[in-house]
């Protein structure tokens, strides 16, 4: 038995009807194109009051950290700054040179190795750090990101590919053990481990983050690595270590990029 509607035309028939006109009007949906947004900025001002009962409770956890953030780990005598610098910088420095102070007695003790160098990204650098009195929240806001210390095994041919994205990007990039010396044209011609020459077939063993080691910043050198080493330490809380550890943090200025008049 076929049961029909009052104008007589089957129920089954009806449905039928209906599924394929909401087939057809999803299929021409899918084709529309949206050519417009409208949008408005609404900035959070003093207009807007704060809800006091949310704010008692915060309160307690804010202050905490506060004061764990405020504690003084050690005294820096000039404002190191990564906007001075052609190609290198003394905050640059003095990151480097504290990654690969506290990494590189891990590195041994886990891996019977030294690490020769350090390279890590300029744009990684957040805030300066000011002449004064240096705290927890100043290893914070120079190093916001969760970025890890990763030890890679790269071939010399890798360095002279670093050295010459170093050369190519012109920006003071962080650097530890390896010197880069530039000629007039702006090329490298010389590229230094240990105060010796770097053997193209040899492996050395290059700190940085793990953001870098998988490539980040265009560094893709580090993608033709022959082995990868985490170290599970947080870049931000190796500089905590290091400003703690250190009554006076001080840059070493010597020169890791020589250019050639």
């Amino acid at each position: 038995m076929i049961f029909k509607s009052k104008n007589s035309i089957p129920l089954h028939l009806f449905f039928v009807t209906i599924l394929t006109l909401n087939l057809f009007i999803s299929c021409k949906s899918s084709h529309l194109t949206n050519y417009k947004i409208d949008g408005k900025q609404i900035p959070i001002t003093d207009t807007y009051n704060s809800d006091k009962s949310i704010d008692s409770f915060v309160s307690p956890y804010r202050n905490h950290i506060n004061k764990d953030l405020d504690i003084v780990l050690s005294y820096c005598p000039e404002t190191l700054d990564k906007s001075k610098g052609e190609f290198q910088t003394n905050i640059g420095n003095l990151i480097a040179d504290a990654c690969v102070t506290i990494a590189n007695p891990l590195f041994i003790k886990k891996e019977k190795k030294t690490i020769d160098g350090a390279i890590f990204n300029h744009g990684g650098i957040r805030s300066i750090i000011p002449k004064g009195n240096v705290t927890k929240r100043t290893a914070f806001e120079v190093m916001p990101f969760e970025n890890s210390l990763i030890v890679v095994a790269l071939k010399g041919e890798q360095i002279y590919e670093l050295a010459n994205y170093f050369v190519k990007e012109r920006k003071p990039h962080p650097l530890n053990g390896i010197h880069i010396t530039i000629d007039k044209n702006n090329l490298v011609n010389q590229v230094l481990i240990h105060n010796e020459p770097v053997d193209r077939k040899k492996t050395y063993f290059i700190l940085t983050s793990d953001y870098l080691a998988n490539g980040g910043d265009n560094m893709s050198f580090f993608l033709k690595n022959e082995e990868k080493f985490d170290l599970e330490y947080k870049m931000r809380n190796v500089l905590i270590n290091y400003f703690a550890s250190h009554k006076t943090i001080e840059a070493d200025h010597s020169e890791r990029v020589i250019k050639l008049q």
